[in-house]
């Protein structure tokens, strides 16, 4: 990447200048994306075990439920904008490193309190905060941190890959957590992803390529910064489009999610382990769609890749509404919910390659913060709305809702000239400016052509 010095075992450029080099050879990239799946598998595990830790051993109400997802979401909703202007201020890796080893610290106190007999719903609540909020300060990081690993050129591949090993890893994670659950006992499960978030900090200070960042002298107020980012977003008509439709995505999301444990574990009567295994086998979507977003969106278009896989995602909701127990509906969950995560994973690469293809290099963590800060400002909404309407009407109605909601990021994309989008941006970006905000490139000449699609920065 311009501006960047290679690290040792970057690719290097074919004869003649053509480069087409194997990310897999890339040594800062293996660390990188090796990090970040031992993470993504640790946190699989927990989001396997927590569930039945609170529901099943310490017998949380609809209401607590709630209550806890809306405690791990509020923390990336109130710092998002904060740890995206230190991201772009300072060292990433440092700050990724900080994020995992507080987790990691966080999380360890479950499985001691447990082993004491004193653990309580009050502690995973404040884990759960003090989780959300290293999390934030980790990924705004990690995530701006890729493009300064490869070549603009392969940002779309390097995104497909983390993408579907992430998936992968989510799969294994599941099954693990599903078995160190049934093993050992929810609490002490959480050890495993104590362990992932000592790994993925190790992986990262191994990477060895050097970090571009401001002289202290240009440094501004970190308000006048965070500011900065938001106009930037905002005043680039595509980078808008994609954060409120991952927003509003994100908002049904969290009312389906934070009752979709409880639904299943105790409506359905859902074992443990078939759990897990349903979680795993939606993430094998996930992964699916990740490696096929690069082909699909040459053969279709972003834009039409994007408005399809938003069209199906409620769709896919419709069999969680009408199961009941048994295995054949077990089954169906499972076969839904990879296609859901396949839609997610397709959606979400190209997205997010898209965004970080057309932001300029200064702008990178901040452009994502904003996001983050919008997708993550709608979760603990959703998980509020979540637990009101599950306590008020039931836990179904509540599902309900969430699907329909799942239309408005769909109305959203349909509206924007982004829907014809027929093929990715330049892998190029305009010059930092020092001091100045340098708006995206505008639009591409065909005007039918040019968009992309969404997941979160996160979805589901």
């Amino acid at each position: 990447m311009a501006g960047m010095k290679p690290s040792p075992g970057s690719p290097a450029a074919a004869p003649g200048g053509d480069v087409r080099p194997s990310l897999w050879r890339h040594r800062d990239f293996r660390r990188y994306l090796t990090g970040q799946s031992a993470s993504v598998a640790g946190s699989s595990i927990s989001s396997m075990a927590l569930p039945v830790l609170a529901v099943l051993e310490l017998d949380a109400t609809t209401g607590q439920v709630a209550m806890l997802a809306f405690l791990g979401q509020l923390p990336p909703a109130l710092l998002a904008l904060h740890a995206g202007a230190l991201a772009d201020r300072y060292a990433k890796r440092k700050q990724m490193i900080t994020g995992d080893l507080a987790s990691a610290l966080a999380l360890a106190t479950v499985p001691v309190a447990a082993a004491l007999g004193t653990l309580s719903l009050a502690q995973l609540m404040a884990v759960a905060a003090v989780q959300g909020a290293a999390g934030v300060l980790h990924d705004a990081a990690a995530i701006s941190l890729l493009p300064g690993l490869v070549d603009r050129s392969l940002i779309q591949r390097s995104n497909s890959r983390v993408g579907a090993l992430f998936a992968v890893a989510a799969t294994g994670g599941s099954s693990l957590g599903a078995a160190l659950t049934t093993l050992l006992g929810p609490a002490r499960a959480l050890l495993g992803d104590v362990g992932s978030y000592l790994f993925s900090a190790w992986c990262t200070a191994r990477i060895q390529a050097r970090e571009s960042m401001p002289a202290p002298a240009a440094r501004r107020r970190l308000g006048a910064e965070i500011a900065e980012g938001w106009r930037y977003v905002h005043g680039d008509p595509r980078l808008s489009v994609l954060t409120w439709v991952n927003a509003t995505t994100s908002l049904a999301l969290a009312i389906l999610n934070t009752l979709w444990g409880l639904y299943l574990l105790r409506s359905l009567a859902m074992p443990p382990a078939v759990f897990g295994m349903v979680l795993g086998f939606g993430a094998l979507g996930a992964a699916t769609g990740a490696l096929s977003a690069p082909a699909v969106a040459r053969h279709v278009g972003p834009g039409p890749m994007m408005l399809g896989a938003l069209a199906l995602t409620p769709l896919t909701q419709i069999p969680l509404l009408l199961a009941s127990p048994g295995t054949g509906w077990e089954i169906t969950i499972g076969a839904t919910l990879f296609v859901q995560l396949a839609c997610a994973g397709a959606a979400g690469t190209t997205q997010r390659s898209i965004r970080q293809m057309i932001t300029n290099r200064s702008m990178q963590a901040r452009m994502q913060s904003v996001s983050t800060c919008l997708t993550s400002g709608a979760r603990p909404l959703g998980a509020l709305l979540a637990g009101g309407l599950g306590t008020a009407a039931g836990v179904r109605p509540a599902l309900v809702a969430g699907a329909l909601l799942l239309v408005v990021p769909l109305v959203v994309l349909a509206r924007s000239p982004l829907r014809g989008l027929r093929q990715m941006p330049e892998a190029s970006a305009p010059p930092d400016v020092p001091g100045k905000v340098v708006p995206a490139p505008g639009p591409a000449a065909a005007t039918d052509a040019s968009r992309e699609r969404s997941m979160d920065g996160g979805a589901p």
